[in-house]
């Protein structure tokens, strides 16, 4: 079995540094490690640094560049994409192909993430590391159970389907392309199972520099899950709560927000979204004009 990790990044080299540098202690080391990035600026000088690492350039957006990812990586079986702020433990890839063997319709494969910094102030990798030493992982590496979609910061394809399919990440969904891993997981379902591994954990540092500013992310909060909806990929009765709880929650959070983040922003980008879906002219590329 021959496992690809990509990684799409932008703007944050000293991090994605930090990723790459976990990714050496792996207990099963990946047979490809490909980096996406839009400018020379993204990586600085890494790739003298890191010169077992593939780096391949795309135009920005996620979708856009895990898309050049996949287009890499012909002649491999599995691709764990992982956020350029995820720190890995050293059994992810061992615990991934485990399930994979024991699992052959398994399509879909996302980790146990131990602490997750996107839902607070952020985690430096310092206290990620140590997050990670003081884990007790379970003593069967196979251990698993069904899920919903795959969490797009540490989440693993097969590439049969991906491939025999013709499935892609939905580049309509643009910049930091909120729900573009719901989109693409569960378009993965007829052809086989998701599951969460619990011996593949992590830690997402939840790094905020890059970060798409709060009036866009407002609204991408509204318009994709709706968008996605229409599309079929995610079902009515998650995306209507989706959007809803995440109105409640900027507009309430706006009253004393969190230094890190602007929550006042977000509820004005929920609102606008709002506003142009009962218009019907909600569009998650609308973003791109904001």
């Amino acid at each position: 079995m021959r496992i690809a990790v990509g990684i799409a990044t932008r703007g944050r080299p000293a991090i994605l540094a930090e990723t790459l540098r976990e990714l050496d202690r792996q207990t099963r080391a990946p047979d490809r490690i490909l980096v996406c990035h839009v400018t020379p600026s993204d990586v600085d000088d890494l790739p003298r640094h890191f010169p077992g690492v593939e780096f391949l350039t795309a135009q920005a957006g996620l979708p856009r560049q895990r898309n050049r990812i996949l287009d890499a990586i012909a002649d491999c079986d599995v691709v764990l994409f992982l956020d350029d702020d995820f720190i890995a433990a050293p059994q992810w890839l061992a615990a991934l192909e485990a399930v994979m063997r024991a699992e052959p319709g398994c399509a879909v494969a996302t980790g146990t993430v131990i602490a997750d910094g996107a839902k607070g102030p952020g985690i430096t990798p310092e206290e990620a590391r140590a997050l990670i030493a003081a884990d007790t992982p379970p003593a069967d590496l196979t251990a698993r159970h069904e899920h919903f979609n795959g969490y797009g910061c540490n989440m693993a394809l097969r590439l049969a389907p991906v491939q025999a399919h013709g499935l892609r990440f939905d580049e309509r969904l643009p910049l930091y392309a909120w729900y573009e891993d719901i989109d693409l997981t569960r378009r993965l379902l007829p052809y086989g199972t998701i599951l969460r591994l619990e011996g593949a954990r992590g830690v997402h540092l939840g790094v905020k520099q890059g970060r798409v500013p709060g009036l866009r992310l407002g609204y991408s909060q509204v318009v994709n899950p709706i968008y996605l909806a229409r599309k079929g990929s995610f079902p009515w009765s998650h995306a209507l709560p989706s959007a809803g709880r995440h109105c409640l929650i900027n507009l309430l959070r706006s009253l004393k927000p969190e230094p890190e983040v602007d929550r006042w922003g977000r509820f004005k980008g929920n609102m606008l979204g709002l506003w142009d879906l009962l218009r019907g002219k909600g569009d998650p590329e609308r973003i791109l004009r904001l």
